[in-house]
């Protein structure tokens, strides 16, 4: 059995969720993760912070400084080792991943077994949280730029599709149910979280 761990990319505009999504399916699943804007080069995020959205000549630096970032995760945790029988857990990556070309490119690079996870949702919820967060160099005004540049997933893309309409612990398991389900028809193994190891916890 191929003990590497696989990669599931949390994806949508900037304001959906991504990184505390990532982040909790990580901790679920006692897995790791990655937020894809740790991985922008200074001038992608003084671009940005200035307003100004990024094109695609800005975007493949970041995206290859992403792809080289998660193959080392994954081969720091191959070299401690995983237990005879087991698989390792994903890897969860936040990017916005807006366009069918930059997922190929993920794809080329992390693997075409990637899984693509689109946290989906209406304008005006997105806006808002925009407007209410803390620290974040993407100013509410680039949304517009970024919901124009969005290509939702296509059908031959195997695609999961989570409203953020729902609660963040919903989202959290509807995710690790899914991607429960999709292991054991591709290898009949034991799911890596049970359904009594769920736990609830509080936030948005």
């Amino acid at each position: 059995m191929n003990s590497l761990a696989k990669f599931v990319i949390v994806m949508g505009v900037s304001g959906s969720g991504k990184t505390e999504t990532a982040r909790r399916l990580a901790t679920a699943t006692k897995g790791a993760w990655l937020d894809a804007d740790d991985h922008h080069p200074a001038e992608n995020v003084d671009h940005m912070r200035r307003g100004l959205p990024l094109n695609d000549a800005m975007r493949w630096p970041w995206l290859d400084a992403l792809c080289k970032a998660a193959i080392a995760t994954r081969n720091e945790l191959a070299s401690c080792g995983i237990t005879a029988g087991q698989s390792a857990p994903p890897i969860f990556i936040a990017c916005s991943a807006l366009k069918r070309r930059y997922r190929d490119y993920l794809r080329d690079h992390l693997g075409a077994d990637l899984i693509f996870v689109f946290l989906d949702g209406p304008r005006d919820l997105i806006l808002d949280r925009m407007n209410n967060r803390a620290g974040h160099f993407m100013p509410a005004a680039l949304l517009d730029s970024q919901l124009a540049d969005l290509e939702p997933l296509g059908p031959d893309e195997d695609p999961l599709t989570v409203s953020i309409m729902a609660p963040i612990d919903d989202i959290v398991w509807q995710v690790l149910d899914d991607l429960t389900a999709r292991n054991d028809r591709e290898s009949g193994t034991e799911p890596s979280v049970s359904a009594d190891e769920k736990t609830t916890s509080k936030g948005g």
